[in-house]
């Protein structure tokens, strides 16, 4: 049993919304309080979605997929309704190489299929196949030629060198 005052510990946002302070290595793992990790993604960002589309590219090429499914999931969460199946499928792909390059297998091919997926879904409804300069076809073929990879036995994978393009 936890006394009325155990929750008063817990590491709050600015807002006082729970949220985990630890550092965070590359890949998002949590690390020993007192230790250096990289910079996090501020959460809730609104940007236009070519900033999304540079920002996210960006921590992708720096072998940082966990925090670019962030700038994704801040554009699937305060974008326009139609373009949700984008920025989600997008957000999956990253996490999928998190776990990927995690050594989770299993769940990094998982979250490939389900964002190729989704990304499929995004061009066959729409009949857009470059959103923002985003190449889909070419991403889907990407997802789903590392998750043919990971359910082979090939893992853990360098998120840096695995990591996409996300446009020419």
């Amino acid at each position: 049993m936890t006394s009325a005052g155990a929750s008063d510990a817990r590491d709050r946002d600015v807002e006082g919304r729970a949220r985990n302070a630890r550092p965070r290595d590359g890949l998002g793992r949590p690390l020993p309080y007192g230790t250096e990790g990289v910079p996090r993604q501020p959460e809730g960002v609104v940007r236009a979605p070519e900033q999304t589309v540079a920002e996210a590219q960006t921590l992708l090429d720096a072998g940082r997929p966990f925090h670019a499914h962030e700038v994704f999931e801040d554009a699937w969460k305060s974008g326009p309704e139609e373009e949700r199946t984008l920025w989600r499928g997008l957000a999956q792909l990253a996490v999928g190489l998190t776990h990927a390059a995690r050594g989770n297998a299993v769940g990094g091919a998982r979250l490939l299929r389900r964002g190729a997926g989704a990304l499929g879904e995004w061009e066959t409804e729409r009949g857009e196949y470059r959103p923002y300069g985003i190449d889909l076809a070419g991403l889907v073929r990407w997802a789903r030629e590392l998750a043919g990879r990971l359910e082979s036995g090939h893992g853990p994978v360098a998120a840096g060198e695995e990591a996409p393009r996300l446009g020419p």
